[in-house]
């Protein structure tokens, strides 16, 4: 569907591009956010990400996370607000089912293989007790890992949103300052608890031996950025300021160097206020790709490699860590060693990592992906599921 914009001074400008944004099944440009995501991701676990000494963004990486978090919940949130819109209610069993033909099969089948790998064929016994974490969707509260499944932590993270968030939706009142207010107050207490206040707060703080269960603050305050700026945009009054701040052409490229500035000055240490920066100009850069499709960036973000990249990064982020082993076994094979294998490593293991990514959602996850249209609720989706 091809949708105009009108120049931001007309007094019609506001009204036309809200319904134009809330008329679009698909934002276009949300595979190539998703590449720059997981490309942040794996240049994180690069061995030559040792050998780099310079810009403080490039030891930042780790943020790629974070950014998959904010899309992960502005996403989720406008889906579940089209639908409510759309049928007056929010079905949880339809939504459930659909993040579990999205989320479980790949995960479940990376849990059990990696497990059963370093339990049974490597012998370590010791990692048994780790195993139902991973399973229950816990592991962000795990003291240490089994090799492999440490990027896990992110989908706990995200399974205990969908548990919650969706819920709180249907209970309360379709009012946006309510909701709204809710996220905020949310958000606040993930940063109360990220400058080491939860005692304060009177949170729960509960220790077994393989695992610590208290509010880690950082990783939600994201999430719920993102469906804050969802439940804002959908809202006419809520889509004024940020179609002001985000709704020109530039402003992708605006947002996104922003926050590449922002990466490069801010403290060595993000937790607390910066985190929070951090955050919100992510929820920029997302508003300024979703509020019109003709942007400036959108050249860039729907190229059909970035867009590819982008499509499979859930099963890219799962085997990445796998394809750096694959490759760093190999290159110790052939006898490399020193910063040369270093930088072959990092070469190398992203490519066995897109192979694996794009055998998986071929032959794999695209059984249970064709699963989800049966349901009848796939009507208005605004972009594939994170």
């Amino acid at each position: 569907m091809s949708v105009s914009f009108p120049a931001s001074g007309r007094p019609d400008a506001i009204p036309s591009a809200h319904r134009a944004y809330l008329d679009r099944r698909y934002f276009l440009s949300l595979n190539g956010l998703r590449f720059l995501c997981i490309v942040a991701v794996m240049w994180h676990h690069a061995p030559a990400k040792e050998l780099v000494d310079g810009a403080q963004i490039l030891l930042r990486g780790f943020v790629g996370v974070d950014f998959f978090f904010v899309l992960s919940g502005f996403l989720i949130t406008t889906l579940l607000l089209r639908e409510e819109r759309r049928n007056g209610r929010i079905s949880l069993a339809g939504f459930y089912r659909r993040r579990a033909l999205r989320i479980l099969p790949v995960y479940l089948l990376l849990v059990t293989a990696i497990s059963a790998y370093w339990i049974g064929v490597k012998g370590q016994q010791d990692l048994i007790g780790l195993v139902p974490y991973y399973y229950a969707f816990l592991a962000n509260f795990l003291k240490g890992d089994i090799p492999l499944l440490s990027i896990t932590w992110s989908l706990s993270v995200e399974e205990q949103y969908y548990l919650i968030w969706p819920a709180l939706l249907v209970l309360l009142p379709a009012l946006v300052r309510l909701r709204a207010g809710l996220l905020a107050v949310l958000i606040g207490i993930c940063l109360l608890a990220m400058l080491g206040l939860a005692e304060w707060l009177g949170l729960p703080r509960l220790e077994t031996r393989h695992a610590v269960f208290v509010l880690p603050g950082m990783s939600y305050m994201a999430i719920l950025c993102g469906s804050l700026t969802a439940l804002l945009l959908d809202d006419r009054a809520g889509f004024r300021p940020l179609w002001r701040l985000c709704g020109w052409r530039g402003a992708p490229l605006a947002w996104f160097a922003a926050l590449a500035l922002y990466l490069q000055l801010t403290p060595e240490s993000l937790l607390g206020w910066p985190t929070l920066g951090m955050d919100m100009l992510m929820a920029l850069c997302l508003a300024s790709l979703v509020v019109r499709e003709d942007h400036i960036l959108r050249p860039v973000m729907t190229l059909a490699p970035v867009a590819r990249v982008g499509e499979i990064s859930y099963g890219l982020y799962l085997y990445h860590l796998i394809g750096l082993h694959i490759a760093n076994e190999g290159l110790r094979a052939a006898g490399l060693a020193g910063p040369g294998a270093q930088w072959a490593a990092t070469l190398v293991y992203p490519l066995v990592s897109v192979v694996l990514a794009e055998a998986s959602f071929r032959w794999f996850e695209g059984f249970f992906l064709s699963l989800k249209s049966h349901d009848g609720s796939g009507r208005g989706k605004p972009a594939p599921s994170p």
